[in-house]
């Protein structure tokens, strides 16, 4: 089992990385967590609790956890804050205290609405991230961003809330559609971008033995891009400063979701195209050259990724004074350099993406 260590001055914890082993997760959270036997809520969705929900029911149950499952349907669309209140209300069915546990088993919709309870109920209970989607593998489980969707931004109510630990399991990836594998490895392609050249070179060199669950190959790029966030995120765990650089072609991907309802496309295909328009942009304003572009765009066009939103330009730029890393009205940017660098850019103008955003991919 290979870990990984998100050092925090108060709330560290491991990333657990293996195969086959949701079994044992009672264990290792016993005796290496270190939490108590107490009252567990698992919470997860129709599609990953009814592959795993069993078998992470059971090795709590043998750890001497009392255990209760709520589940909801799958989909971006339930990460509300009227699902919140359902959970809420499991919460005080199934008599949580501030000693109980919040297990979120299953994608990034889940681990960010059950860390969003978990940092609420009660002002704050422990909770873990058991990911069974690449994309939650390798980004939304580790950082403690926890967070509901309101319909003028997507993540606009939540906060930061560390888990106690995260447990990945390389093996639940084989039950995924390939569109959401796909839709995942748009984030491990960030994170090449933004820190990581050999990372960037590897999938380049390597995606279709990613594409066919080649054990090795996914334990390379999941461990690389939790270590890559855990450095970000030790340095700068509330996003002061250099943790912004995770938002990568969130920017303008947070756009085409919220003006798309969450409906049209997945996070990851979203972040696809607002890595290729971060990309135009830093070529307008001369901080990368054209490679950086094409790199990126031949990788998309490897995986399938759909490279049109669909969307007005005018629509997309009034949207992005919407989100919240927009700072006294000015758009802040994530723009590459190179292949492996990135900086914070708050100079991206009005007329600059008008220009890239009509413009074809």
């Amino acid at each position: 089992m290979k870990t990984v260590r998100v050092n925090l001055p108060v709330n560290g914890y491991n990333i657990f990385i293996d195969r086959d082993f949701l079994s044992r997760i009672g264990e290792i959270l016993s005796k290496e967590v270190k939490v108590k036997p107490c009252r567990a809520l698992i919470i997860t969705d129709r599609n990953a609790g009814g592959i795993f929900g069993d078998v992470v029911t059971d090795s709590l149950l043998r750890h001497n956890f009392d255990v209760r499952v709520v589940s909801i349907d799958p989909g971006e669309g339930q990460k509300t804050l009227k699902t919140a209140s359902t959970f809420y209300d499991a919460c005080f069915e199934h008599k949580l205290d501030r000693g109980s546990l919040i297990v979120a088993l299953g994608g990034g919709v889940i681990g960010d609405i059950s860390g969003f309870v978990a940092a609420t109920f009660m002002r704050g209970i422990p909770f873990v991230q058991v990911p069974t989607t690449l994309l939650a593998q390798v980004d939304s489980s580790v950082g403690g961003k926890v967070a509901v969707n309101h319909p003028k931004g997507k993540n606009m109510i939540g906060n930061f809330y560390q888990p106690k630990a995260v447990f990945i399991d390389i093996d639940t990836l084989s039950t995924l559609p390939k569109e959401e594998l796909i839709a995942g490895l748009a984030e491990v392609i960030k994170y090449g971008v933004i820190r990581d050249r050999e990372l960037f070179e590897y999938l380049e060199n390597f995606l279709p033995d990613i594409l066919h669950l080649a054990t090795s190959a996914l334990e390379r790029i999941v461990e690389a891009s939790c270590q890559i966030k855990a450095d970000i995120v030790e340095k700068d765990e509330t996003e002061k400063n250099l943790r912004a650089v995770l938002n990568y072609g969130h920017t303008i991907g947070h756009a085409i979701e919220s003006l798309t309802h969450y409906k049209e496309f997945r996070h990851g295909e979203a972040v696809a195209i607002g890595m290729l328009y971060a990309s135009q942009i830093a070529i307008e304003l001369g901080m990368c050259d054209n490679d950086v572009f094409e790199r990126q765009l031949l990788l998309i066009r490897q995986l399938g990724l759909s490279l049109h939103s669909g969307l007005r330009p005018e629509d997309i730029i009034r949207t992005l004074y919407l989100d919240k890393k927009a700072l006294d009205g000015r758009l802040r940017f994530i723009l590459p350099v190179s292949i492996g660098e990135v900086v914070i850019s708050d100079k991206v103008t009005e007329e600059i993406l008008h220009r890239v955003l009509h413009k074809p991919l």
